[in-house]
C-alpha cells in the first residue's frame, strides 16, 4: 500500500472518528472526573477543540487504558526539558515514517515555498484553559521577537531568508500566515524539530509581565523600581522548552508541576491536551510522568534494579548485557533500537585553527585522509560495540534513499600503508628513532584532541585510534574539558580538532536540510569561523575559502531555491559526494544500537524503532501520548 493511500485512509478514518465524536459525549478521563464534579473543570467535550486531532495507533500499538504514573530518570535538572520533548507536541510534526503532519495546527497550506498559511484548531486552549489563538503569535511576533529588549538581535536568525524577515499576518483568530519573496524550505521542519522554533507564546499569561502592558501608574514604588528589569524577568517566565516554569501555561501532553531547584519533577495531565484516541477519548493515557534525578553514572544500575518504566538516558549499548541479565528479576524487557546519526562518533579538524602549521595541515585532504585511513575502525567496533556498529564516514545510513556502501567507506578502510604515503607525500617524512613523525621544529608529531569529557567512551575511542595512528607514526593527547569551555576553545580557533556526535540526521530525504552539510553554523566544529561568518552576515568570522566548502555553500543556497524535488535530491546526493571525497569531518562508526528499557506492564513502546534526537524526538514520534499500563 502506498505511504499515499495509507494516508488517505487514515483521514477517512479520521473524520469519522470526529463525526463520531461530535455526535456523542466523550467519555471523561478517570483522573479530572473528581475536578469536573466541582465545578473546577469543565466536562472534556468543553475542554477540546472543535476539531481535536485523531491519533492513528502504529502498527503494534492498541487502545490503552487510562491512569497510572511512569517514571524515568534524569542526568540533571534541566532535563525536565525532555517533558517537552517526549511530549511531541508541535505546529507540524513528523509521522513515525518521518513524513511531516498538522499536529497542533488543525492544517497548513504552503504556496510557491513561501507563503505558509497556518490554520489553528477552533476552541484549542492552553493548559490552563486559556485561548490559543493568532494573538498568541502575534504577541510572539510583535511583542517578544520585534522587542530589542527581549530579543536585541531581532527575531531568531532562522527567520531570515536572503537577509529578509518574513511578513507576517493574522487575518483571524485561527490563521497565522508567514510570507517570505523566496521559498523558506526549512521553515516546516524547524517547527517539527525536537527543540522546535517556537513561534508562539502564551499571551494571556506573558503580558502581565511586559513593560507595553504594565500600567505603570498602579505600581507602587519598590514595584516601579523592579520595573526597570522588566525584561529579563519575562525571558525567565518565558520557557515553553526549558519547561522549568510551573505556572507557564503549555500545549504537551504533559505539564510540570514542580519548580527548580528539585530532585523530583512531576508531570500532570494537561486536561486540554488536543489529541483524541480512535474511540474519541482524549489523550494521554498516563496521568502522570515521574522524572527523577539521579547521578549519570547511576542510571544502568537503578534500571536494572527496576527503579524506571521507561529509560534510554543515561544508558548506552555497553551496560545491555548487564541490563538484559537483570530483566526477570526487576520485570522489564531491553529493547535495542539503533541510533541514525551520520556517525555515531567523529573527529573534527578544525580548518579554522588559530595556530598557523596546524591550520595548513588541517586543511591539507591528504592528512585528513590519511587519519581516516589509519583508523581500525573493526577494531574499535569489535572492541567497544560487540562488532554490532556500522563502520565508516560521518555520512548516511541505510535507512537513508541516498545511502551507498561508496558513502560510507571510501577513504574510510582501514589502510595504514595509504595513509603512511600521504603523510610522507606532505613532505612529514622526519622520524625519530622510534618511528614516530616529528614536526618540523624537531617535536614528536602529536595531536591534541579535545573532548567535553562527558562520556568514557569517547577516551576509549580515542585510546584506540592512538593505537592505530602510532602504527602511522603519529600519536594523539586527549584534553577533555567542561562543554561550555570546549566550545568556546573551538570557536576561537584554539582548538586544532575535537570530538563530537557525527550529522544528527543520517536519514535525510530530499526534502530535509542540508544545511549541517554546508559551513552555515558556528557549532560546526570542523570550520566554526566560517559558519559564524554566515550566521552574522558577515559581522564577525571568516568567509569560506576553500573551494570545497565554497562549492557546499552555493549548492546548499541552490537547494534553499529549489522547489523541484528530483533537483533537491541531485544536490544533496553532490554534497554528499563533496564529504566522502573531503573528510571534512572523521567519521568512525554509526548505526549503534540504543538499550531502551521497558517495564513489561508498559504498552504501545515499538519493539522496533530508530532512536533519535532531530527528526524523531527519541520516543516523541512513537506518541508517548499513547503508552498506556496494563495493571
Amino acid at each position: 500500500m502506498s505511504r499515499f493511500v495509507k494516508q488517505g485512509m487514515n483521514l477517512v478514518a479520521g473524520a469519522l472518528v470526529l463525526l463520531i465524536w461530535s455526535q456523542a459525549q466523550a467519555t471523561e478521563v478517570p483522573f479530572l472526573e473528581p475536578a469536573v464534579a466541582k465545578g473546577n473543570l469543565p466536562p472534556v467535550t468543553e475542554r477540546l477543540p472543535k476539531t481535536p486531532r485523531v491519533v492513528e495507533l502504529g502498527e503494534d500499538q492498541e487502545l490503552g487504558k487510562y491512569g497510572g504514573r511512569l517514571h524515568t530518570l534524569i542526568g540533571n535538572p534541566s532535563d525536565v526539558k525532555l517533558m517537552f520533548v517526549y511530549g511531541y507536541s508541535r505546529l507540524v510534526g513528523y509521522s513515525p515514517d518521518l513524513q511531516l503532519e498538522a499536529d497542533i495546527l488543525e492544517s497548513f497550506d504552503v504556496m510557491e515555498g513561501r507563503k505558509f498559511t497556518l490554520k489553528l484548531r477552533e476552541g484549542h486552549k492552553w493548559s490552563d484553559g486559556a485561548p490559543f489563538t493568532s494573538e498568541d503569535f502575534r504577541y510572539w511576533w510583535e511583542d517578544v521577537a520585534g522587542n530589542i529588549k527581549l530579543f536585541p538581535a531581532g527575531p531568531p536568525a532562522e527567520l531570515l531568508v536572503d537577509g529578509k524577515f518574513p511578513i507576517v499576518e493574522f487575518p483571524d483568530p485561527e490563521t497565522v500566515i508567514y510570507t517570505w519573496d523566496a521559498p523558506n524550505p526549512n521553515f516546516l521542519p524547524l517547527l517539527a524539530g525536537a527543540s522546535p522554533l517556537l513561534i508562539y507564546s502564551p499571551a494571556h499569561y506573558l503580558k502581565k509581565f511586559h513593560g507595553k502592558y504594565i500600567d505603570v501608574s498602579k505600581l507602587n514604588k519598590i514595584q516601579k523600581i523592579k520595573m526597570k528589569s522588566w525584561a529579563s524577568e519575562h525571558n525567565r517566565k518565558d520557557n515553553l522548552y526549558k519547561f522549568d516554569n510551573p505556572n507557564l501555561p503549555t500545549l504537551q501532553p504533559w505539564r510540570n508541576m514542580t519548580s527548580p531547584p528539585a530532585t523530583r519533577f512531576v508531570g500532570e495531565r494537561n486536561p486540554y491536551f488536543h489529541r483524541i484516541d480512535t474511540e474519541g477519548r482524549q489523550l494521554p493515557y498516563i496521568d502522570e510522568l515521574i522524572f527523577n534525578v539521579s547521578e549519570g553514572k547511576l542510571i544502568s544500575a537503578k534500571a536494572a534494579s527496576g527503579d524506571t518504566d521507561l529509560q534510554a538516558r543515561g544508558i548506552q549499548l555497553q551496560d545491555a548485557t548487564f541490563l538484559k541479565e537483570n530483566e526477570e528479576r526487576s520485570n522489564y524487557k531491553t529493547l535495542l533500537w539503533p541510533t541514525v546519526r551520520g556517525s555515531h562518533f567523529a573527529l573534527f579538524p578544525n580548518l579554522n585553527a588559530e595556530d598557523e602549521m596546524w591550520r595548513g595541515y588541517m586543511r591539507d585532504v591528504r592528512f585528513r585522509r590519511a587519519l581516516s585511513l589509519a583508523i581500525d575502525r573493526e577494531e574499535i567496533n569489535d572492541t567497544l560495540f560487540f562488532g554490532l556498529a556500522i563502520e565508516g564516514n560521518n555520512s548516511v545510513q541505510e535507512q537513508s534513499d541516498f545511502y551507498s556502501e561508496e558513502l560510507r567507506t571510501k577513504w574510510a578502510e582501514y589502510d595504514p600503508d595509504t595513509a603512511n604515503e600521504l603523510l610522507d607525500e606532505m613532505g612529514l617524512t622526519d622520524r625519530d628513532e622510534d618511528g614516530h613523525r616529528l614536526l618540523p621544529d624537531g617535536e614528536k608529531f602529536v595531536i591534541v584532541i579535545e573532548t567535553a569529557g562527558e562520556t568514557t567512551e569517547q577516551s576509549d575511542i580515542l585510546e584506540l585510534i592512538n593505537e592505530a595512528w602510532q602504527e602511522v607514526g603519529i600519536s594523539v593527547f586527549t584534553k577533555p574539558s567542561q562543554r561550555a569551555v570546549f566550545r568556546n576553545r573551538i570557536f576561537s580557533g584554539e582548538t586544532v580538532m575535537s570530538v563530537w556526535a557525527g550529522f544528527e540526521n543520517g536519514i535525510p530525504s530530499a526534502e530535509s536540510s542540508p544545511a549541517t552539510r554546508a559551513p552555515t553554523n558556528q557549532i560546526s566544529y570542523q570550520w566554526p569561523k566560517w559558519g559564524q561568518y554566515h550566521e552574522t552576515k558577515g559581522k564577525s568570522g571568516e568567509p569560506a575559502d576553500i573551494p570545497e566548502a565554497i562549492l557546499l555553500y552555493d549548492l546548499y543556497d541552490k537547494w534553499l531555491k529549489s522547489t523541484d524535488t528530483e533537483e533537491k535530491a541531485a544536490i544533496w546526493r553532490e554534497m554528499l559526494d563533496i564529504h566522502a571525497e573531503q573528510q571534512f569531518t572523521i567519521g568512525i562508526v554509526g548505526g549503534i544500537l540504543q538499550p531502551i528499557i521497558v517495564k513489561n506492564t508498559l504498552k504501545n513502546v515499538p519493539e522496533e524503532a530508530i532512536f533519535n534526537w532531530n527528526p524523531g524526538a527519541q520516543f516523541g514520534v512513537y506518541h508517548p501520548d499513547l503508552f498506556w499500563f496494563d495493571k
